[in-house]
Protein backbone atom coordinates (compact mmCIF):
# COMPACT_ATOMS: atom_id res chain seq x y z
CA UNK A 1 0.00 0.00 0.00
CA UNK A 2 1.44 3.68 -0.84
CA UNK A 3 2.34 6.04 1.82
CA UNK A 4 -0.69 8.76 1.21
CA UNK A 5 0.88 11.74 -0.36
CA UNK A 6 1.28 14.87 2.36
CA UNK A 7 -1.11 17.61 0.75
CA UNK A 8 -1.20 21.47 1.29
CA UNK A 9 -4.51 23.12 0.46
CA UNK A 10 -2.87 25.85 -1.99
CA UNK A 11 -0.95 23.09 -3.59
CA UNK A 12 2.07 25.47 -4.24
CA UNK A 13 4.78 23.72 -4.32
CA UNK A 14 5.08 21.70 -7.58
CA UNK A 15 7.22 19.20 -8.82
CA UNK A 16 8.78 20.57 -11.83
CA UNK A 17 10.90 17.82 -14.32
CA UNK A 18 12.62 18.35 -17.50
CA UNK A 19 12.53 15.48 -20.68
CA UNK A 20 15.81 13.15 -21.77
CA UNK A 21 15.19 12.28 -25.26
CA UNK A 22 16.18 8.99 -24.91
CA UNK A 23 13.87 7.24 -27.31
CA UNK A 24 13.33 10.40 -29.63
CA UNK A 25 15.35 12.80 -31.98
CA UNK A 26 16.01 16.26 -31.01
CA UNK A 27 15.67 18.53 -33.60
CA UNK A 28 16.29 22.41 -33.84
CA UNK A 29 12.89 22.17 -36.95
CA UNK A 30 10.81 19.39 -36.72
CA UNK A 31 11.12 16.74 -39.15
CA UNK A 32 14.55 17.42 -40.00
CA UNK A 33 17.55 15.38 -38.47
CA UNK A 34 20.56 16.64 -37.76
CA UNK A 35 23.75 14.77 -36.66
CA UNK A 36 24.45 16.32 -33.71
CA UNK A 37 21.05 16.29 -31.63
CA UNK A 38 19.89 12.77 -32.36
CA UNK A 39 19.34 10.14 -29.57
CA UNK A 40 23.34 10.11 -28.44
CA UNK A 41 24.54 10.11 -24.61
CA UNK A 42 26.73 13.03 -25.36
CA UNK A 43 23.19 15.20 -25.89
CA UNK A 44 21.16 13.51 -23.61
CA UNK A 45 23.91 13.59 -20.89
CA UNK A 46 24.12 17.40 -21.11
CA UNK A 47 20.44 17.74 -21.27
CA UNK A 48 20.39 16.17 -17.98
CA UNK A 49 23.26 17.92 -16.49
CA UNK A 50 21.60 21.18 -17.54
CA UNK A 51 18.45 20.51 -16.16
CA UNK A 52 20.33 19.63 -12.72
CA UNK A 53 22.31 22.82 -12.97
CA UNK A 54 19.37 24.71 -13.17
CA UNK A 55 17.09 23.76 -10.36
CA UNK A 56 14.82 21.01 -12.09
CA UNK A 57 13.80 18.17 -9.10
CA UNK A 58 13.33 15.16 -11.86
CA UNK A 59 14.43 14.19 -15.22
CA UNK A 60 11.80 11.89 -17.50
CA UNK A 61 13.88 8.98 -18.86
CA UNK A 62 11.53 7.25 -21.35
CA UNK A 63 11.62 4.07 -23.19
CA UNK A 64 11.80 2.73 -26.46
CA UNK A 65 13.08 0.11 -28.91
CA UNK A 66 12.87 1.49 -32.66
CA UNK A 67 14.92 4.79 -31.48
CA UNK A 68 17.51 5.56 -29.05
CA UNK A 69 19.41 4.19 -25.82
CA UNK A 70 18.35 1.88 -23.02
CA UNK A 71 16.53 3.42 -19.95
CA UNK A 72 17.99 1.86 -16.80
CA UNK A 73 21.73 2.18 -18.39
CA UNK A 74 21.63 5.94 -18.87
CA UNK A 75 20.48 6.43 -15.40
CA UNK A 76 23.45 4.64 -13.91
CA UNK A 77 25.52 6.26 -16.10
CA UNK A 78 23.89 10.07 -14.94
CA UNK A 79 24.06 9.41 -11.39
CA UNK A 80 27.14 10.23 -10.43
CA UNK A 81 27.28 12.95 -12.92
CA UNK A 82 24.41 14.38 -10.99
CA UNK A 83 23.87 15.57 -7.47
CA UNK A 84 20.59 16.73 -7.28
CA UNK A 85 17.67 15.71 -9.68
CA UNK A 86 15.61 12.76 -9.61
CA UNK A 87 15.72 10.17 -12.10
CA UNK A 88 12.51 9.40 -13.45
CA UNK A 89 13.19 6.44 -15.24
CA UNK A 90 10.50 4.00 -17.73
CA UNK A 91 10.34 0.52 -17.45
CA UNK A 92 8.23 -1.59 -19.73
CA UNK A 93 6.55 -4.18 -17.90
CA UNK A 94 7.55 -7.70 -18.81
CA UNK A 95 10.91 -6.68 -20.69
CA UNK A 96 12.34 -8.22 -17.78
CA UNK A 97 11.92 -10.94 -15.06
CA UNK A 98 9.79 -9.13 -12.31
CA UNK A 99 12.27 -10.51 -9.80
CA UNK A 100 15.46 -9.66 -11.82
CA UNK A 101 13.74 -6.03 -12.66
CA UNK A 102 13.56 -5.69 -8.57
CA UNK A 103 16.87 -6.17 -7.90
CA UNK A 104 18.30 -3.81 -10.59
CA UNK A 105 15.81 -0.60 -9.66
CA UNK A 106 17.06 -1.65 -6.23
CA UNK A 107 20.65 -1.47 -7.12
CA UNK A 108 19.78 1.43 -9.13
CA UNK A 109 18.25 3.52 -6.23
CA UNK A 110 21.40 2.36 -4.12
CA UNK A 111 23.44 3.96 -6.21
CA UNK A 112 21.38 7.39 -6.72
CA UNK A 113 20.72 7.15 -2.91
CA UNK A 114 16.93 7.61 -3.33
CA UNK A 115 16.80 9.79 -6.60
CA UNK A 116 15.18 7.24 -8.21
CA UNK A 117 11.52 7.46 -9.64
CA UNK A 118 9.67 4.53 -12.02
CA UNK A 119 7.43 5.34 -14.99
CA UNK A 120 5.25 2.35 -15.79
CA UNK A 121 4.99 1.27 -18.98
CA UNK A 122 2.41 -1.16 -20.76
CA UNK A 123 3.12 -0.80 -24.13
CA UNK A 124 3.53 -3.45 -26.60
CA UNK A 125 7.16 -5.32 -27.09
CA UNK A 126 8.87 -5.41 -30.39
CA UNK A 127 7.02 -7.28 -32.72
CA UNK A 128 4.37 -7.76 -30.00
CA UNK A 129 0.64 -7.12 -31.00
CA UNK A 130 -1.18 -7.75 -27.47
CA UNK A 131 -4.54 -6.66 -26.52
CA UNK A 132 -4.68 -3.90 -23.88
CA UNK A 133 -5.98 -6.35 -21.16
CA UNK A 134 -3.33 -8.39 -21.62
CA UNK A 135 -0.79 -5.94 -21.12
CA UNK A 136 -2.38 -4.14 -18.51
CA UNK A 137 -2.57 -7.25 -16.29
CA UNK A 138 0.97 -8.33 -17.41
CA UNK A 139 1.68 -4.63 -15.88
CA UNK A 140 -0.23 -5.54 -12.81
CA UNK A 141 1.59 -8.50 -12.00
CA UNK A 142 4.80 -6.63 -12.21
CA UNK A 143 4.04 -3.64 -10.09
CA UNK A 144 2.81 -6.23 -6.79
CA UNK A 145 5.71 -8.48 -7.31
CA UNK A 146 7.76 -5.64 -7.48
CA UNK A 147 5.78 -4.43 -4.22
CA UNK A 148 6.64 -7.73 -2.90
CA UNK A 149 10.04 -7.23 -3.13
CA UNK A 150 10.85 -4.22 -1.83
CA UNK A 151 8.55 -4.48 1.00
CA UNK A 152 8.52 -8.37 2.36
CA UNK A 153 11.33 -10.96 2.93
CA UNK A 154 9.97 -13.49 0.11
CA UNK A 155 8.10 -13.26 -3.12
CA UNK A 156 4.99 -15.77 -3.27
CA UNK A 157 3.30 -14.68 -6.35
CA UNK A 158 0.95 -16.22 -8.16
CA UNK A 159 -0.79 -14.62 -11.51
CA UNK A 160 -2.30 -14.97 -14.59
CA UNK A 161 1.05 -14.98 -16.22
CA UNK A 162 4.12 -15.07 -13.47
CA UNK A 163 3.85 -17.83 -10.77
CA UNK A 164 7.16 -16.93 -8.42
CA UNK A 165 7.15 -19.39 -5.33
CA UNK A 166 9.67 -18.58 -2.06
CA UNK A 167 12.27 -16.24 -3.60
CA UNK A 168 14.16 -14.49 -1.10
CA UNK A 169 14.47 -10.13 -1.41
CA UNK A 170 17.19 -10.18 0.84
CA UNK A 171 19.76 -8.85 -1.60
CA UNK A 172 16.93 -6.32 -3.19
CA UNK A 173 15.64 -4.18 -1.24
CA UNK A 174 15.50 -0.56 -2.50
CA UNK A 175 17.32 2.51 -0.77
CA UNK A 176 14.16 4.02 -0.43
CA UNK A 177 12.37 2.71 2.38
CA UNK A 178 7.85 2.57 2.57
CA UNK A 179 7.32 0.82 -0.74
CA UNK A 180 10.47 1.84 -2.96
CA UNK A 181 10.85 4.48 -5.63
CA UNK A 182 7.00 6.27 -6.79
CA UNK A 183 5.29 4.83 -9.58
CA UNK A 184 4.00 6.77 -12.12
CA UNK A 185 1.67 6.05 -14.49
CA UNK A 186 -0.31 7.06 -17.57
CA UNK A 187 -3.24 5.42 -19.42
CA UNK A 188 -6.49 5.92 -19.96
CA UNK A 189 -9.01 2.47 -20.64
CA UNK A 190 -10.44 1.23 -17.68
CA UNK A 191 -8.15 -1.53 -17.13
CA UNK A 192 -4.90 1.22 -17.04
CA UNK A 193 -7.05 3.38 -14.51
CA UNK A 194 -7.97 0.46 -11.91
CA UNK A 195 -4.20 -0.45 -12.47
CA UNK A 196 -3.12 3.20 -11.17
CA UNK A 197 -6.16 3.50 -8.77
CA UNK A 198 -4.86 0.36 -6.89
CA UNK A 199 -1.23 0.43 -7.06
CA UNK A 200 0.78 4.20 -8.25
CA UNK A 201 1.43 7.12 -6.91
CA UNK A 202 1.05 9.44 -9.58
CA UNK A 203 -1.01 9.67 -12.83
CA UNK A 204 0.65 11.02 -15.63
CA UNK A 205 -1.35 12.69 -18.56
CA UNK A 206 -0.71 14.44 -22.10
CA UNK A 207 -2.17 17.83 -22.79
CA UNK A 208 -5.73 18.27 -23.07
CA UNK A 209 -8.24 21.06 -22.98
CA UNK A 210 -8.67 21.76 -19.05
CA UNK A 211 -11.97 20.21 -18.67
CA UNK A 212 -10.80 16.85 -20.57
CA UNK A 213 -7.82 16.81 -17.90
CA UNK A 214 -10.18 17.21 -14.82
CA UNK A 215 -11.92 14.84 -16.41
CA UNK A 216 -9.39 12.46 -16.12
CA UNK A 217 -8.53 13.14 -12.78
CA UNK A 218 -12.22 12.34 -11.62
CA UNK A 219 -11.74 8.76 -13.24
CA UNK A 220 -9.01 7.61 -11.89
CA UNK A 221 -9.69 9.13 -8.24
CA UNK A 222 -12.93 7.28 -8.25
CA UNK A 223 -11.03 4.02 -8.66
CA UNK A 224 -8.58 5.35 -5.62
CA UNK A 225 -10.89 6.10 -3.49
CA UNK A 226 -12.28 2.46 -3.99
CA UNK A 227 -8.82 1.18 -2.99
CA UNK A 228 -8.29 3.56 0.35
CA UNK A 229 -5.85 5.87 -1.69
CA UNK A 230 -4.87 9.21 -3.03
CA UNK A 231 -3.01 10.05 -5.87
CA UNK A 232 -1.28 12.98 -7.29
CA UNK A 233 -1.50 13.50 -10.53
CA UNK A 234 1.16 14.90 -12.97
CA UNK A 235 0.88 16.82 -16.62
CA UNK A 236 3.63 16.25 -19.55
CA UNK A 237 3.71 18.93 -21.68
CA UNK A 238 6.22 20.97 -24.07
CA UNK A 239 7.21 24.46 -23.49
CA UNK A 240 7.80 27.25 -25.79
CA UNK A 241 8.44 30.54 -23.49
CA UNK A 242 9.55 33.74 -24.72
CA UNK A 243 9.53 36.93 -23.77
CA UNK A 244 6.36 38.35 -25.51
CA UNK A 245 3.61 36.12 -26.95
CA UNK A 246 4.04 37.07 -29.93
CA UNK A 247 7.67 35.74 -30.06
CA UNK A 248 7.06 32.35 -28.56
CA UNK A 249 4.15 31.87 -31.53
CA UNK A 250 6.80 32.76 -34.14
CA UNK A 251 8.85 30.27 -32.53
CA UNK A 252 6.13 27.57 -32.85
CA UNK A 253 5.71 28.63 -36.43
CA UNK A 254 9.43 28.25 -37.20
CA UNK A 255 9.75 25.06 -35.62
CA UNK A 256 7.42 23.29 -37.87
CA UNK A 257 7.85 25.68 -41.12
CA UNK A 258 9.95 22.88 -42.55
CA UNK A 259 8.11 19.82 -41.89
CA UNK A 260 6.68 17.19 -44.56
CA UNK A 261 3.90 15.43 -43.33
CA UNK A 262 5.05 12.42 -44.69
CA UNK A 263 7.97 12.51 -42.55
CA UNK A 264 5.93 13.63 -39.52
CA UNK A 265 3.92 10.04 -39.73
CA UNK A 266 7.00 8.29 -40.21
CA UNK A 267 7.95 9.93 -36.87
CA UNK A 268 4.92 8.89 -34.82
CA UNK A 269 4.35 5.43 -36.52
CA UNK A 270 7.79 4.29 -35.23
CA UNK A 271 6.97 4.47 -31.77
CA UNK A 272 5.85 1.12 -30.18
CA UNK A 273 2.37 3.17 -28.63
CA UNK A 274 1.90 4.73 -31.61
CA UNK A 275 -1.83 2.84 -32.18
CA UNK A 276 -2.72 3.50 -28.55
CA UNK A 277 -6.00 5.44 -27.15
CA UNK A 278 -3.63 8.38 -25.74
CA UNK A 279 -2.01 8.43 -28.75
CA UNK A 280 -5.41 8.49 -30.35
CA UNK A 281 -7.26 11.39 -28.19
CA UNK A 282 -3.69 13.26 -29.18
CA UNK A 283 -4.74 13.14 -32.65
CA UNK A 284 -8.54 13.95 -32.03
CA UNK A 285 -6.98 17.07 -30.21
CA UNK A 286 -5.18 18.13 -33.05
CA UNK A 287 -8.01 17.74 -35.33
CA UNK A 288 -10.67 20.28 -33.25
CA UNK A 289 -7.48 23.23 -33.14
CA UNK A 290 -8.47 25.97 -34.89
CA UNK A 291 -6.32 27.01 -38.40
CA UNK A 292 -3.58 27.93 -36.16
CA UNK A 293 -3.19 24.75 -34.03
CA UNK A 294 -4.42 26.11 -30.68
CA UNK A 295 -7.22 23.91 -29.29
CA UNK A 296 -7.74 26.37 -26.63
CA UNK A 297 -5.47 29.62 -25.58
CA UNK A 298 -1.60 29.09 -25.04
CA UNK A 299 -2.50 25.04 -26.13
CA UNK A 300 -0.39 24.70 -29.35
CA UNK A 301 -0.80 21.26 -30.86
CA UNK A 302 1.35 21.67 -33.78
CA UNK A 303 4.05 19.46 -32.08
CA UNK A 304 1.91 16.30 -32.06
CA UNK A 305 2.58 16.59 -36.08
CA UNK A 306 5.80 15.01 -35.93
CA UNK A 307 5.60 13.09 -32.36
CA UNK A 308 3.53 10.62 -30.95
CA UNK A 309 2.26 10.59 -27.19
CA UNK A 310 2.76 13.99 -26.21
CA UNK A 311 1.51 16.31 -28.93
CA UNK A 312 0.74 19.75 -27.85
CA UNK A 313 3.08 22.53 -25.97
CA UNK A 314 2.24 25.75 -23.96
CA UNK A 315 3.20 28.56 -25.91
CA UNK A 316 3.16 31.86 -24.48
CA UNK A 317 4.58 34.62 -22.40
CA UNK A 318 6.84 34.05 -19.17
CA UNK A 319 3.51 35.43 -17.29
CA UNK A 320 0.99 33.68 -19.57
CA UNK A 321 2.97 29.83 -19.21
CA UNK A 322 3.30 30.97 -15.15
CA UNK A 323 -0.25 31.54 -15.25
CA UNK A 324 -1.01 28.60 -17.15
CA UNK A 325 0.76 26.33 -14.66
CA UNK A 326 -0.83 27.96 -11.96
CA UNK A 327 -4.44 26.97 -13.06
CA UNK A 328 -3.17 23.42 -13.55
CA UNK A 329 -2.08 23.54 -9.73
CA UNK A 330 -5.51 24.82 -8.37
CA UNK A 331 -6.84 21.45 -10.65
CA UNK A 332 -4.96 19.68 -8.43
CA UNK A 333 -1.75 18.80 -10.57
CA UNK A 334 1.55 19.01 -9.17
CA UNK A 335 3.93 17.01 -11.10
CA UNK A 336 4.86 18.89 -14.29
CA UNK A 337 7.12 17.16 -16.79
CA UNK A 338 7.95 19.47 -19.44
CA UNK A 339 10.62 19.64 -22.43
CA UNK A 340 11.02 21.48 -25.98
CA UNK A 341 12.87 21.12 -29.00
CA UNK A 342 16.19 22.00 -29.21
CA UNK A 343 15.64 20.43 -25.48
CA UNK A 344 19.13 21.75 -24.02
CA UNK A 345 18.15 24.95 -25.14
CA UNK A 346 14.46 25.36 -24.35
CA UNK A 347 16.01 23.94 -20.61
CA UNK A 348 17.72 26.86 -20.46
CA UNK A 349 15.14 29.08 -21.12
CA UNK A 350 12.70 27.48 -18.90
CA UNK A 351 14.98 27.24 -16.81
CA UNK A 352 16.51 30.46 -16.04
CA UNK A 353 12.98 32.64 -16.66
CA UNK A 354 10.21 30.32 -15.26
CA UNK A 355 11.75 27.93 -12.75
CA UNK A 356 12.74 30.26 -10.62
CA UNK A 357 9.21 32.06 -9.95
CA UNK A 358 7.77 28.47 -9.21
CA UNK A 359 7.80 26.61 -5.66
CA UNK A 360 9.10 22.98 -5.96
CA UNK A 361 9.45 20.13 -4.54
CA UNK A 362 10.33 16.45 -4.76
CA UNK A 363 8.08 14.13 -4.35
CA UNK A 364 10.06 11.22 -2.90
CA UNK A 365 10.65 13.59 -0.07
CA UNK A 366 7.27 14.56 0.25
CA UNK A 367 5.83 10.86 0.21
CA UNK A 368 8.49 9.99 3.13
CA UNK A 369 10.41 7.84 1.00
CA UNK A 370 13.98 9.81 1.63
CA UNK A 371 14.55 12.27 4.33
CA UNK A 372 13.87 16.02 3.33
CA UNK A 373 16.73 17.70 2.35
CA UNK A 374 15.32 20.87 1.83
CA UNK A 375 13.55 23.65 3.94
CA UNK A 376 9.39 23.31 3.90
CA UNK A 377 9.73 25.81 1.06
CA UNK A 378 11.96 24.33 -1.04
CA UNK A 379 14.11 25.16 -4.23
CA UNK A 380 13.51 27.75 -6.43
CA UNK A 381 10.93 30.31 -4.80
CA UNK A 382 10.74 33.08 -5.99
CA UNK A 383 7.26 35.81 -7.24
CA UNK A 384 5.52 36.38 -9.82
CA UNK A 385 6.90 39.40 -11.70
Amino acid sequence: MSVVPIYSEDMQAAEVSWFAPLCSDDFRLLGVPEGDLRSSWENTRDIALTADRLGFRNILCPSSYQVGQDTLTFASAMAPLTSQINLLAAIRCGEVHPAMLARTVATLDHILKGRLTLNVISSNFPGEDAPSKYRYQRSREVVEILRQAWTQDEINYEGEIYNLKGLNTDPVRPYQQNGGPLLYFGGYSPDALELCGQFCDVYLMWPENEENLKQRMKDVAAVATRHNRVLDYGLRVHMIVRDTEAEAREYADHLVSQLDDDQGTAIRDRALDAKSLGVSLQSEQRKTADQSGYSEPHLWTGVGRARSGCGAALVGSVDQVLSKIERYQKMGIRAFIFSGYPHQQECEIFGSKVLPQLKTCSLPEVYGRIPASTPATPLGIGERK
